[in-house]
């Protein structure tokens, strides 16, 4: 299967050059879809550098969020198969293989690599509190068992999110994929993945006012 990585990058500069470079270093990787998002730092510098035929590059005219980036790379992807991939360290691209091998071998057609079923690094209750929340709410409404639905790393089938609406641009794509896929009846797994979490003073963009709108559509999925 040819792998497509889709990568939103909002003002990374200091981080995009050695994603791009552990993500190239995986040998399962067919093409990298980079989609900046209006960055504002040096972010887009580096990236018109790059010289490596297996990176797409495309540049947003403003910032809408990371879920218009992701939609715009998904559309342009050929691989067989996708997995979304943030623009800073706190994932690793050395996992990816835990997750395409259950994809590889037809056992599952969607696979989410959750952050608290294996070694994570420990700096943040309430962002635990909120995750615990927000995976609870999803769980009761979906008749779920997601230990992680907001995770960056979800590797599913390129045709499956082309052929997919989206309504958010932000954050709230995370639980319109998730709905997408629970309503389509996919199979859907979870497998342990490290997690290396970066505070706000190492560029951490996500905050209380983001989990607020994943419980929005998480009830806009849901009933509306």
């Amino acid at each position: 299967m040819k792998l497509s990585v889709l990568m939103p990058v909002y003002n990374e500069e200091k981080t995009i050059e050695e994603i791009i470079q552990r993500v190239l270093a995986q040998p399962m990787v067919h093409e990298l879809i980079v989609v900046d998002d209006g960055s504002q730092d040096g972010t887009r510098e580096v990236l018109r550098a790059l010289n490596d035929e297996r990176v797409k590059v495309f540049f947003k005219a403003r910032n809408e969020g990371k879920g218009a980036a992701l939609k715009e790379a998904a559309q342009q992807a050929t691989g067989d198969v996708s997995i979304i991939q943030d623009a800073d360290l706190e994932y690793d691209p050395q996992e990816y293989s835990a997750m395409l091998d259950l994809l590889v071998s037809g056992k599952a057609d969607v696979v989410y690599g959750s952050r608290f079923l294996y070694r994570t690094r420990i700096y943040n209750f309430y962002h635990l509190l909120g995750n615990k929340v927000i995976n609870l709410l999803v769980n009761m409404l979906f008749n779920t068992t997601f230990t992680d639905m907001e995770t960056c790393y979800k590797a599913f089938r390129t045709d499956y999110i082309k052929d997919m609406t989206f309504q958010s641009k932000s954050f709230g794509f995370e639980v319109e994929f998730t709905a997408h896929m629970v309503k389509k009846k996919l199979r859907i797994y979870e497998v342990p993945i490290s997690y290396y979490g970066r505070t706000y003073e190492e560029g951490k963009k996500i905050t209380w006012r983001d989990g607020l709108k994943a419980l929005y559509w998480i009830i806009y999925c849901r009933f509306f």
